[in-house]
């Protein structure tokens, strides 16, 4: 990966992050906590510990034994999920129990780990080098190179920014690069599930959109 594309994906993964952590920061955040979010069986806390763990996670993962297995490519990481949709799967099941484990010690705290590991990220990511892989400790065995997590993570800080801000009836924006690196990643991950004819129709002809492509998370 070239450096300026290296650059270009850590600078827009940090300014969303710090997004991110202000948001968590809020009040309204704070207020709302125990209330239900706009994901339906997922309290506000909850939507905000997962979102969290986006900043969190970055260390984690930095910190975790790399053996130099084959990366997966952040486009497989989302087009190879199944049952997204679906509130009860094991999928979602596993992604609320985590969240609300970290959202377990309440706002302030959550706010203020976010804070700290952003801090400390905006120098570690430039010191990283470009070939640099991160073991994804929730799937063992499985590692990824850091430029291609980061970009999952903008996938997620922009879905979940805008469901807490949506929330919460705060007006936090997603910044543009992030948004952009998330809709490309999310768009080649539905091409690579459902194929390129398939995402045509969602595209330009919904009527035939009979696989809901575009859908991936």
């Amino acid at each position: 990966m070239m450096p300026c594309m290296t650059d270009g994906i850590r600078k827009a993964y940090l300014q969303a992050a710090e997004r991110a952590v202000h948001l968590l920061a809020t009040e309204k955040v704070a207020r709302c906590w125990d209330t239900e979010s706009v994901l339906p069986g997922m309290s506000v806390g909850g939507l905000a510990g997962h979102l969290a763990r986006s900043v969190l996670q970055v260390e984690w993962f930095l910190d975790g034994q790399v053996l130099g297995t084959q990366p997966v490519a952040p486009v497989r990481y989302y087009a190879r999920l199944v049952d997204t949709s679906l509130p009860d799967s094991a999928l979602n099941v596993g992604v609320r129990a985590r969240s609300e484990e970290t959202a377990a010690t309440g706002p302030a705290v959550v706010a203020e780990q976010a804070r700290t590991a952003w801090e400390r990220l905006a120098q570690r990511l430039d010191e990283e080098p470009a070939d640099r892989q991160v073991a994804i400790l929730h799937r063992p065995g499985e590692e990824m190179l850091l430029d291609g997590y980061l970009q999952t993570r903008c996938v997620e800080l922009a879905v979940h920014l805008d469901d807490l801000a949506l929330s919460v009836d705060d007006q936090c924006h997603v910044p543009d690069a992030a948004l952009a690196i998330a809709v490309d990643v999310l768009v080649a991950a539905a091409r690579d599930r459902h194929g390129d004819k398939a995402v045509l129709h969602a595209l330009a002809r919904r009527e035939r959109d009979v696989d809901q492509a575009l859908r991936v998370l």
